[in-house]
């Protein structure tokens, strides 16, 4: 049984071969092709909590069980808040193959991919400006990200409540893009040509009023039941909402609000692979409002698992996952 720990992990990801590997496992959903049975979730006080994502891609020899948690008190502790580890299982035998004690990276850094190929494929072709709401580790994963899959002419504004840990994001980041932190939260919406949140808000953080046409917004925070980052007249104000997998997301996601509410349905959502198979669904003109909501599939922590196992296989010499 192989075990690699987060700095062998981070030594055999590449940014690029991840993202082909990410879309070809949103593509797989939407085949029809992965068992993907629902996400697992405790809660714990203080906003903590635990999700278990589990699957299997037809015909792969492995699957995989992640488990990642959360726990923003840890902040005040002086320790990580995000945690966890990636079991990676023969689909033959049931023999564990591997332990990837990546103690979070991994789901941080395919939780930027998918933000990014998300900005690649319903973002207009001449958006520059890109607004992060945050600044947790999801802040420096999504600019890492968009800089590596959609090149250095994007400048980033960075908004936190804490202007001090913004700023801490722009000081580690400068090198790779133009960052800046922004002062006014109103203000780096109505500028921005695509917005991602990134934050454990529980309570709508972004007036629809702030939101200018042709701009798309990317949601990742809303991962678990209860937080909510987007106003819900917003949502229903989007020209064309997607999703990671509409089912998860009417679920628990930033959608889950307004579907509760009946204010849309499951008919209106549609699936990142549904787009990738079929680009003619995505975006319908440069005056379009669009909505990605990301929950996270186990199908991207299986896509990420194979991409560090067979780095590692090559730089071994073994046969390929």
């Amino acid at each position: 049984m192989l075990i690699l720990t987060r700095p062998k992990i981070e030594a055999l990801i590449d940014y690029r071969l991840a993202a082909e590997a990410i879309e070809d496992a949103y593509r797989a959903v939407s085949r029809g092709d992965v068992n993907l049975p629902p996400v697992g979730h405790i809660t714990f006080p203080a906003g903590a909590d635990c999700h278990i994502k589990y699957g299997h891609i037809a015909g792969d020899p492995i699957f995989v069980i992640k488990v990642a948690t959360g726990f923003p008190g840890n902040a005040v502790r002086g320790l990580p808040t995000g945690n966890g580890m990636t079991l990676v299982l023969s689909a033959e035998t049931g023999a564990v193959r591997a332990v990837l004690h990546d103690e979070m990276m991994l789901t941080d850094i395919r939780t930027g991919l998918g933000g990014a190929i998300a900005t690649r494929l319903f973002a207009r072709k001449d958006s520059r400006c890109i607004t992060i709401i945050g600044s947790g580790v999801q802040a420096y994963r999504q600019i890492e990200a968009h800089a590596a899959l959609l090149g250095n002419h994007l400048s980033f504004r960075i908004w936190a409540r804490s202007p001090e840990r913004a700023q801490r994001v722009v000081d580690q980041l400068a090198g790779i893009a133009d960052i800046t932190v922004a002062d006014d939260l109103e203000q780096a919406c109505r500028k921005a040509d695509v917005i991602v949140t990134a934050t454990g808000s529980t309570a709508p953080i972004i007036d629809h009023a702030w939101v200018r046409r042709g701009t798309h917004i990317t949601a990742i925070g809303a991962d678990a039941p209860g937080k909510q980052e987007l106003d819900t007249a917003l949502i229903c104000a989007a020209d064309h909402l997607y999703a990671d997998l509409a089912a998860q997301c009417l679920d628990h996601g930033e959608l889950a609000t307004a579907a509760r509410l009946g204010l849309i349905q499951p008919t209106d959502v549609i699936d990142l692979g549904d787009v990738l198979l079929d680009p003619s669904r995505g975006r319908s003109g440069d005056d379009a409002i669009t909505i990605a909501d990301l929950t996270g599939l186990a199908a991207q922590d299986i896509a990420i698992a194979k991409i560090v196992l067979n780095a590692h296989d090559d730089r071994e010499g073994k046969k390929r996952v």
